[in-house]
């Protein structure tokens, strides 16, 4: 479908080079009134005007197409020369030299890049000018040519620039979306929450107790879901997931603590620990904490079952490195996807979670400006380290 005239004027206005184009023609020409003029079957609109000669034309204002030369241009396809209207065997009885008051007049077809019709470059001027002896008809067709390429160029930019902005506002809606949509899920499972606390505070028989701890433990599982989901929308959106930097007197206590919970989860599975002096940081703690309970749960589920994992963290010269190793190789060809969300090794048997713990991890590491890397072979297992710069940018 054709843009509208509104459109159209505003392309051409977009495109610098035109005042400088008709200023071009004025000066090669000498005739005091040149336009860019958009030309449908119906209409004539001025898109661009240069005029000395107080013909009152605007930008934006509309002739009776019928009463102009650009009628035909539009029909033959064809430039139209005049050097002395008055003179000239076609145009000497013509209806629009007389109606216009003009001697001299040139116009020459601009076609867009799909070969449609788009209007005209034209010039009119009361007295004769030698036109047809000049070179002038093949310079302005040369001008339609760029022309035609701005208007394609200017097109396509502002598509682009509108995609991108309705893409920006559909991200911005899902974003608030998947917020209040976390938000929403939080309430219920909160209140569930608290009710089977206060319930277990309540009963004391075996059975009870068990089948309310099943109900707390499906329910912090949930309320984990939610808070990967968010932090996937978050990073996924460009946003990066948000972290609060600030100077961590000891990191290590929350490392401990994360460790202690994994294990605690999984006690049939040894846990070495080796946690030095984590003292003088700039980091988030609760999202450190996060990457590295992410980290243990992967090497939980997916190393190898009867293997020790390993934790280390140290800090030299101001920099960390948080490293979690456990015995077992991955598969060459999944290294390159494990940070990417919903990756996980594809298994027989169901494996709880939405397989965004990975991407959420380097996610955090890329917002306190370190890396993630992994390294896995058969002879040294698979290793996860989280590398922070003395100085990071993040």
């Amino acid at each position: 479908m054709r843009p509208s005239a509104a459109a159209d004027i505003a392309t051409i206005g977009r495109i610098s080079a035109v005042p400088a184009l008709l200023q071009v023609i004025r000066e090669m020409t000498g005739m005091r009134f040149a336009a860019v003029a958009r030309v449908t079957e119906d209409s004539w609109t001025a898109c661009a005007v240069l005029d000395q000669l107080d013909f009152g034309l605007q930008v934006g204002g509309e002739l009776d197409v019928v009463t102009t030369l650009c009628h035909e241009i539009r029909s033959a396809h064809q430039s139209v020369v005049i050097d002395k209207a008055s003179a000239d065997p076609l145009y000497c009885n013509h209806h629009t030299p007389r109606l216009y008051q003009f001697e001299s007049y040139i116009s020459v077809p601009v076609f867009r890049s799909d070969g449609s019709f788009f209007g005209t470059i034209c010039a009119l001027d009361p007295n004769p000018a030698e036109l047809k002896s000049s070179a002038i008809q093949s310079t302005m067709e040369s001008f339609a040519r760029l022309l035609a390429l701005q208007i394609e160029a200017e097109e396509n930019q502002q598509q682009t620039e509108t995609a991108l902005i309705e893409e920006r506002q559909t991200a911005e809606f899902r974003e608030q979306f998947i917020a209040m949509l976390g938000h929403d899920l939080r309430n219920p499972l909160f209140a569930i929450s608290a009710a089977a606390e206060m319930l277990q505070r309540k009963l004391a028989n075996a059975s009870g107790d068990k089948l309310l701890g099943h109900i707390l433990s499906s329910t912090r599982r949930a309320s984990q879901l939610v808070d990967d989901v968010l932090d996937f929308a978050r990073g996924r959106l460009g946003n990066g997931i948000p972290v609060n930097l600030a100077p961590c007197s000891d990191l290590a206590p929350t490392l401990n603590h994360v460790i202690e919970e994994i294990q605690n989860v999984h006690p049939q599975r040894r846990i070495r620990a080796s946690i030095g002096d984590l003292q003088g940081l700039r980091v988030d703690r609760e999202r450190v904490g996060q990457l590295l309970s992410n980290l243990l749960a992967n090497a939980m589920v997916h190393g190898e079952p009867q293997g020790e994992v390993e934790v280390s963290a140290q800090v030299e010269h101001g920099a960390l490195q948080l490293r979690v190793k456990n015995p077992g190789k991955i598969a060459d060809e999944i290294l390159p996807q494990l940070f990417l969300p919903y990756s996980r090794p594809t298994r027989d048997t169901p494996q709880a979670g939405l397989g965004l713990g990975l991407y959420i991890a380097s996610q955090i590491a890329q917002s306190h400006g370190g890396q993630l890397q992994v390294t896995s072979t058969a002879q040294d297992g698979t290793a996860f380290t989280f590398s922070l710069p003395a100085s990071p940018q993040a």
